[in-house]
Parts: structure tokens; C-alpha cells; sequence
């Protein structure tokens, strides 16, 4: 449909499984993904959900091509990207970006702030006015102009994160796969990196896929909501459908195991501020 950016059917994804591979000889293959289908719809947030080992991140890797499926069809806005090679690709990459879960070994520690940001942009060959370009990645993510010589030990991990942002959006991608990308922050951090991605997808028209396996992150931030287990799909719909009226158990095992808030047993007796 026009106003899906993805369909995806049939997707079947298998890796070596490294914990069966012989002495000599190549390991057996495994299968990750097992017959997905689903769509992703333009300028909106779709999370995907699910204990580890559910597939999520490998789904998100092949939706951006960087692992190739074994099976099925993969169109990214009408394309079938599927088997594409990688010159044929190409073209493509600078719309399909992915923010990374650990800023420390996916930011380039011998590089400033702004020669990470800039390295995008300098593969395709974007070079006119790339310090503009630099300090308003910087702007868009909120981050002040003085960062950019800063190197990434130099500032914290939600700077850090949010550096990640802005490399991933130097080019002005279609879509945006954001793979755990809060899971390492402290929980005013993930608020603040939440509401930068809300603004973004508003603003900028992003189509995001979020991969969490924080069920109260997502509820709060996608629309559409897919859940995994062993490799296949085992509910999706509109995040408050999910949420409200569950129709499998293991969508509603992970609801449940949401922490909620404990109060102070002290709280009521006392005296009011």
C-alpha cells in the first residue's frame, strides 16, 4: 500500500549456529527468522518486541540489508531490496540509517564529534558546506556547537547517544531502525532520548522502527506494535489495541512483567508538603 514504507512477506532469515560447528567444516545453519509478514507504516513508530533471542534485532538488520534473507520478499518504499547487491544498494543506504545500542563501540574513538557526524556525509560525496551541516545534525538533536571537537569519552552516555542520532540523520533518511538504543541509559536519560525521537519523527516525517524489549518504552512512543517469539510474529496491531485487549498469553506474560512504581509504605502518614 502507498502508505506502508515496508512490506515484508515471507521473510526467512537463517545464521551459522556456532555452538554446533564441528572441528572442521562450517557450522550447520539455524533458522532465525521463520516466515514473517508485515508492513511498516510511513511517518510513524513501530516497535518491535520480545525477549532475547526472540529475532528482533536480526529482523531489523535485514530490514536494512545488513544481514541478506534466506527467503521471502522485502520492498522498501515499492523497491524489492531483498537480494539487491551491494552496488545496486548503494544508492539506497543514505535512506535506510540505524541508530546502534552502544554509542561506545559504534562511535569512532580517534574521530571529533563532527568528523563522526561528517563521515556519512563524505561517503556520498556531501561535502559542500559540511560544517553547516555538522552544527545543524548538532542543533537537531540538541546538542550545543562547541561538541563538535569533543571526542566521545569526553561527554555522557545520553551525549553520546544523541551524537548517534545525529550521524544516523546526516543524511536525511526515509527510516530510521533504533535497535535498544535507551537500554543502557538511566531512566531520565531514556525520557529525554524519547521525547528527541518523538520530535524528530514529527518534524522530520521519519519512519522509525524501534526494538526494545521495554514494553513501557514502547507503549509510550510507537503506534504499531509488532511482538516476536522464537524467530515469528506472535501478535501485532496498534499499540493500544496490543496493550489493551492482548490476544495471546505471551503478549500478556510481558505486559504483566512490566515494573510498575512501589510506593513508599510511609508515604500516606505523611505530613503534607
Amino acid at each position: 500500500m502507498a502508505d506502508d514504507l515496508f512490506s515484508i512477506s515471507g521473510l526467512r532469515l537463517s545464521l551459522p549456529d556456532m555452538t554446533r560447528k564441528p572441528v572442521f567444516g562450517a557450522a550447520p545453519p539455524i533458522e532465525i527468522l521463520k516466515g514473517l509478514d508485515f508492513t511498516v507504516p510511513r511517518h510513524a513508530v513501530t516497535g518491535i518486541v520480545g525477549e532475547s533471542g526472540s529475532g528482533k534485532s536480526t529482523l531489523g538488520r535485514a530490514m536494512v540489508r545488513l544481514l541478506e534473507p534466506s527467503a521471502g520478499k522485502i520492498l522498501f518504499d515499492g523497491l524489492d531490496v531483498t537480494h539487491l547487491g551491494e552496488g545496486d544498494l548503494r544508492p539506497h543506504r543514505r535512506n535506510l540509517q540505524m541508530i546502534f545500542q552502544d554509542p561506545m563501540s559504534s562511535l569512532n574513538p580517534r574521530r571529533t564529534i563532527a568528523g563522526i557526524i561528517a563521515a556519512p556525509l563524505r561517503q556520498y560525496g556531501l561535502t559542500d558546506n559540511i560544517g553547516r551541516r555538522v552544527g545543524e545534525a548538532l542543533d537537531r538533536v540538541g546538542l550545543p556547537q562547541s561538541f563538535a571537537q569533543r571526542y566521545r569519552h569526553e561527554i555522557s552516555g545520553g551525549q553520546r547517544q544523541r551524537v548517534g542520532i545525529a550521524r544516523a540523520l546526516a543524511l536525511s533518511p526515509t527510516f530510521v531502525l533504533a535497535d535498544e538504543i535507551v537500554s543502557g541509559l538511566d531512566v531520565s536519560t531514556q525520557a529525554q532520548i524519547l521525547a528527541l525521537l518523538e520530535q524528530l519523527c514529527k518534524e522530520l516525517g521519519l519512519t522509525i522502527a524501534f526494538i526494545s524489549h521495554d514494553l513501557s518504552v514502547v507503549r509510550r512512543l510507537c503506534a504499531q506494535v509488532i511482538v516476536m517469539r522464537h524467530g515469528e510474529i506472535v501478535e501485532m496491531g496498534s499499540t493500544q489495541s496490543v496493550f489493551d485487549n492482548p490476544q495471546e498469553a505471551y503478549t500478556q506474560a510481558l505486559i504483566d512483567a512490566i515494573p510498575l512504581p512501589e510506593p513508599d509504605p510511609n508515604w500516606l502518614a505523611a505530613e503534607p508538603l
